[in-house]
């Protein structure tokens, strides 16, 4: 039995590796010159983009209490950014199992409520029934576990590589959440495509990231590939983890092959019991959780099993840039999200336009519909068209983009490959030609030095731009 439990103990050994590697860049033990490599490393694919395309979703996989939709890993535009994108629809009392990836993953929650739970590997169950000193098997109603978190719209919640999460749906309505994993971060040792590892449920293949890349099926969970198919316990033999779970062996086959056919998101029959905080406690908890934690380099503030994962982004209180006849912006970074500095991660949340400087951004329309252009480095319009909800495009590096809403307005969320993402402003109050002289402006253009005042000064916005004369919706330049 000991050389058993070993065996089994040696398979998890990686994740705890992983999350080590976390704790060691959270406490400062990892250097600059290490984080330097890994943003070197990022920045390391090939992009050759004549032509940028609106994207929509490629692969629909459908489950007992949900859909996930994925985006083409192979579309160029999501190859030169490095990242896979992916989408969860759950349902009422829908159940999303626990799984790990092999990279850092950025979600943002576009519509409903519901439950997050994160489990890292030595970390203390701090959420208990009972403080009593008793073992666990005198209570059958007795547990304990990892902290739980309370997800609505708006939240930005940050996952770093190795860690299992699981999600459930207690709201009334649809709980939508769309995912960034970036597979060009250092931490991903495999290759360029993710993979999802499933602690439960019935993965189809094309739910592990790496085979639905190689174009399988897209529909349903039955086919070819169902050999293909199972969660991360299947592959094991069933009496080494009856030995390491001291359990029956009949309870490890029902774990290894579930006898419905359910997904990863299946349905709870009654309302799942989850230790928590009391409800009428539940507000003055994300109050406190959306307080800003600034960054904090010596390690004792923050660690990795209480630090902070959520930052909601909707709220206006939190908008950096704000016009009321326009809009506003938001930005989470490691500054306010503290654990993005080790993600390399960023997100901004709005209605303007920002030129990315040191980062890909991948746009994802939450709301409405508007028009956008993305310009290249040569001048060339590698995209001018209409965006509209569900739809996702990715602006590299350094491109240029305008952004205008339509009639139904225009909001969303854009993920960014860089921890401290910076933008510059094209036009308005911060722009490059405002930190211009006039006569740079006017040899430049060769324009007149009136026209080139009203270039520089015609625009006293910061960011978000009211509607001018030729038109009634708001407008982003970057």
């Amino acid at each position: 039995m000991a050389s058993s439990l070993l065996c089994f103990g040696l398979c998890f050994l990686v994740l705890f590796n992983i999350c080590f590697a976390q704790i060691e860049q959270v406490t400062g033990i990892t250097s600059e010159g290490k984080q330097q490599r890994q943003r070197q490393q990022r920045f390391q694919t090939q992009c050759n983009i004549q032509n940028l395309n609106a994207l929509e979703p490629r692969q629909k996989v459908e489950s007992e209490a949900g859909v996930t939709e994925f985006w083409d890993q192979n579309n160029e535009q999501l190859q030169c950014a490095n990242v896979a994108v992916f989408r969860h629809r759950i349902q009422q009392r829908g159940l999303l199992v626990p799984a790990y990836t092999n990279t850092p993953e950025i979600f943002y929650v576009v519509q409903g409520r519901g439950i997050h739970g994160v489990v890292f590997p030595g970390c203390a169950e701090t959420f208990q029934d009972s403080q009593q000193q008793q073992s666990f098997q005198s209570s059958k109603s007795q547990d304990q576990h990892q902290k739980v978190r309370q997800l609505r719209e708006g939240d930005i919640i940050a996952l770093p590589t190795g860690a299992a999460h699981w999600i459930y749906n207690n709201g009334r309505d649809q709980l939508v959440l769309v995912a960034l994993v970036d597979v060009g971060n250092s931490q991903n040792q495999l290759d360029q495509y993710f993979r999802k590892f499933y602690l439960g449920g019935n993965p189809q293949p094309q739910l592990q990231g790496f085979s639905q890349s190689q174009g399988g099926r897209s529909q349903g969970s039955q086919g070819s590939d169902d050999r293909r198919a199972g969660n991360l316990f299947r592959g094991f033999d069933e009496r080494l983890l009856a030995e390491a779970f001291n359990v029956n062996p009949d309870l490890i086959r029902r774990l290894q092959r579930p006898q419905i056919q359910r997904g990863i998101i299946i349905r709870v029959e009654e309302e799942l019991r989850v230790l928590s905080p009391q409800r009428d406690r539940e507000q003055e908890q994300e109050e406190c959780e959306e307080t800003p934690s600034y960054e904090r380099d010596n390690g004792f503030e923050e660690t990795i099993c209480t630090m902070k994962l959520r930052h909601n982004i909707d709220k206006p209180s939190h908008a950096d840039v704000y016009n009321p006849r326009a809009g506003r912006v938001t930005t989470v970074n490691r500054f306010n999200l503290p654990i993005l500095r080790d993600l390399q991660l960023s997100a901004e949340k709005g209605n303007l336009y920002p030129w990315n400087l040191n980062a890909h951004s991948i746009v994802y329309v939450t709301r409405g519909n508007g028009r956008m252009q993305i310009v290249a480095e040569n001048g060339e319009n590698v995209f001018d068209g209409q965006i509209r909800e569900g739809q996702l495009i990715v602006v590299p590096q350094g491109f240029a983009v305008v952004k205008r809403a339509g009639n139904r307005g225009l909001e969303w969320i854009s993920f960014k490959t860089n921890d401290v993402a910076m933008t510059s402003q094209l036009a308005g109050r911060a722009s490059v030609l405002r930190g211009l002289p006039l006569d740079v402006i006017q040899n430049s253009f060769q324009v007149s030095r009136d026209e080139a005042q009203r270039l520089k000064y015609n625009r006293q916005e910061l960011t978000v731009f009211t509607p001018g004369p030729r038109s009634q919706w708001g407008l982003t330049v970057a």
